[in-house]
């Protein structure tokens, strides 16, 4: 699906909430959002997408693009385990949307969606190779290998955040899940205490950082990107992690690859539906 003047429309599914926007000549034209029920029924989850969808209206509508996390057969267009959606154990979504709206549609996992928004319109735009890591409820990482989305063969590359790290994963000491798993509170609690000059918040941040970081190096070992793109909603609090991270990384044993590598943070809310939208064009 080429050109950028065909209106697409790009959705961003989460555990609690779904956004949904008009995407035009690369920019959200419009834009709506719905609570998701996620102890629903498959039906009951779908039908909220698929309102959202109608809220924005079809006509003159090229293409559909959705943005998952879970496991995707991105041929067909199913999903598989939704994660914090129970009831999404094998869902044809492709199918179902198609069948709905009679208009293409193409399903792929919310952090693969986070890398393609990233390259065609954000901070990766430049480079050949990235990395580009949510930092959430999990760790999500999208991968861009030679100018190109790479899901691996079940759209599981770039889980990261799924590694045996300590007695856990990765994403238990290096995501959201951090600040609720050793603090019993939340990354948003401990950024307001710090901007209050809380040292204790300080602290609970280099120890995030210190984790974050040694994330990272397994991400500069396995795949050598040119830049890291951060974002999720621990992303913002960048500048009270950012130190403790790069010292975390300085273990890393190739010195020229950390000269060379660059870690910025999204700086666009709506890059996720953008990718997403963005699906529609990468593949026929």
């Amino acid at each position: 699906m080429q050109g950028n003047s065909r209106r697409l429309i790009g959705v961003d599914l989460g555990g609690s909430s779904a956004k949904a926007a008009v995407v035009l000549e690369n920019k959200v034209a419009r834009r709506v959002s719905t609570p998701i029920n996620a102890q629903g029924s498959e039906g009951e989850v779908l039908e909220s997408i698929c309102h959202l969808i109608e809220r924005l209206g079809t006509e003159d509508v090229a293409g559909i693009g959705v943005g998952v996390p879970s496991v995707v057969d991105i041929q067909a267009g199913i999903i598989y385990d939704t994660v914090n959606i129970p009831a999404w154990k094998e869902v044809p979504l492709k199918r179902n949307l198609e069948e709905r709206f009679h208009i293409p549609a193409q399903i792929d996992n919310d952090s693969n969606c986070f890398a393609l928004g990233e390259k065609r319109f954000g901070k990766a735009h430049p480079y050949r190779n990235a990395a580009c890591v949510t930092l959430g409820t999990g760790m999500g990482t999208g991968l861009i290998i030679e100018d190109r989305l790479y899901s691996g063969a079940n759209c599981g590359a770039g889980e990261f955040g799924m590694m045996p790290f300590r007695d856990q994963v990765v994403e238990y000491y290096a995501s959201g899940q951090f600040f609720k798993n050793l603090y019993a509170t939340t990354g948003e609690a401990v950024a307001k205490r710090a901007q209050a000059g809380d040292e204790d918040a300080f602290r609970i941040f280099q120890e995030f950082g210190a984790n974050l970081g040694t994330a990272l190096t397994f991400i500069l070992y396995a795949v050598d990107p040119e830049i890291i793109v951060l974002g999720g909603a621990v992303s913002r609090s960048f500048p009270y992690f950012q130190a403790a991270m790069r010292r975390a990384m300085s273990a890393f044993v190739y010195k020229k690859t950390l000269e060379r590598i660059k870690i910025e943070v999204s700086d666009n809310p709506d890059i996720a539906i953008l990718g997403a939208a963005g699906l529609c064009r990468e593949r026929p």
